[in-house]
């Protein structure tokens, strides 16, 4: 809000200074009155306040933040390949002006700006489109017409398929840590559309999912500052798809990457549109501690069991295991072994006897 004001001011100063100019200019035409020529002036200065007031931000804010996520989601060799086209464009363009200035007024006040932003326009448009040429131009300058060799980090880094982040695992938390591990291989990428769901969740007026949006919105604000892994985001569309699984979906495919997600329903569907699902959910059982029948561990008997007897406790990584005979040991934390291992689709459960058991 204070930037919106600062900017607000500014533009009443600059827009009102250039109303009272234009309307000095206006008023040097015969055949206005002397009379009004102040009333003209100053009803151009009030005008350009006016405006300067009105627009100013939007003249300057907006353009800025836009600015702003797109630097975001270029790569830094065609930032750099962009500047460099611009200086070259921008070099050009004055050495051109030089001759137009000679011509007569006003053309020679005129031309000379434009064809300086147009060759300025003309090399940022280039270098941005093929930002290869000019690392071409500097290996046949420095190299003597050598093939500069590519580093085979770089390479790898290119070959390395795209991971595409769903809005659920972002919300779910745990692609963080997964991050840091450095299991995950490739360019971490979020599509605006997905970004547009996860605020639509944290502007909910539901409490819980308003909270859930926040987290994940916090989530990719930590990835994108501490994730070893490139994070970026991107407007890429499929403009033909309405739903957000299906977007994901039809973008993995053009892309050639992956989608991340612990969504059950979107990893079937992907699956059966042959994309690469990483599912987080799968990922998690894979790391889960494994124990044979007849081996012994310790657990803590947190409540009872549906059966007659049974008690309920959990292993760190959230198994569940059902102690036979546990019912009396709730609250304590006891020795068991292992009697079967049952795999379902919620997850491993575990069944165990008490060491001291009867």
């Amino acid at each position: 809000m204070e930037t919106t004001f600062i900017l607000r001011i500014i533009g009443v100063i600059i827009f009102g200074s250039a109303g009272a100019a234009l309307g000095i200019q206006i008023i040097e035409i015969p055949s206005i009155p002397q009379a009004i020529h102040l009333y003209v002036t100053i009803a151009g200065g009030i005008l350009g306040a006016l405006f300067g007031f009105i627009f100013m931000p939007r003249l300057t804010l907006k353009p800025f933040t836009r600015l702003r996520r797109s630097i975001q989601q270029l790569p830094a060799p065609v930032i750099f390949s962009a500047a460099a086209g611009l200086f070259l464009g921008l070099a050009l363009g004055a050495i051109a002006a030089y001759p137009l200035s000679l011509l007569p007024r006003p053309l020679g006040q005129f031309f000379p700006f434009v064809v300086a932003a147009a060759f300025g326009y003309i090399g940022l448009t280039i270098t941005t489109m093929r930002p290869d040429l000019l690392q071409g131009l500097r290996g046949r300058l420095f190299l003597h017409g050598e093939t500069p060799a590519v580093p085979q980090s770089d390479t790898e880094e290119q070959c390395r398929p795209a991971v595409l982040l769903d809005t659920s695992v972002i919300i779910d938390g745990r692609i963080a840590d997964i991050c840091r591990t450095g299991f995950i291989q490739g360019e971490l990428i979020v599509p605006l559309f997905v970004l547009n769901e996860l605020q639509h969740v944290a502007d909910s007026a539901d409490t819980l999912r308003r909270n859930r949006g926040r987290r994940g919105l916090e989530i990719l604000r930590q990835l994108q500052e501490d994730s070893p892994v490139p994070v970026r985001l991107t407007d890429a569309d499929a403009p033909g798809v309405r739903e957000v699984d299906d977007k994901l979906i039809a973008l993995a495919k053009e892309m050639g990457g992956s989608i991340l997600t612990n969504d059950y329903n979107l990893n079937r569907v992907a699956e059966l549109q042959a994309v690469t699902v990483l599912n987080v959910n799968e990922l998690a059982n894979a790391v889960k501690t494994v124990l044979l029948p007849g081996e012994s561990f310790t657990i803590h008997v947190l409540q009872a069991g549906k059966e007659q007897n049974q008690g309920v406790g959990y292993l760190d990584d959230g198994t569940m295991v059902v102690v036979e005979e546990g019912m009396r040991y709730i609250g304590e934390t006891i020795d068991v072994t292992v009697s079967k291992i049952l795999q379902t689709a919620a997850g491993r459960m575990i069944f165990a006897r008490p060491d001291n058991g009867d």
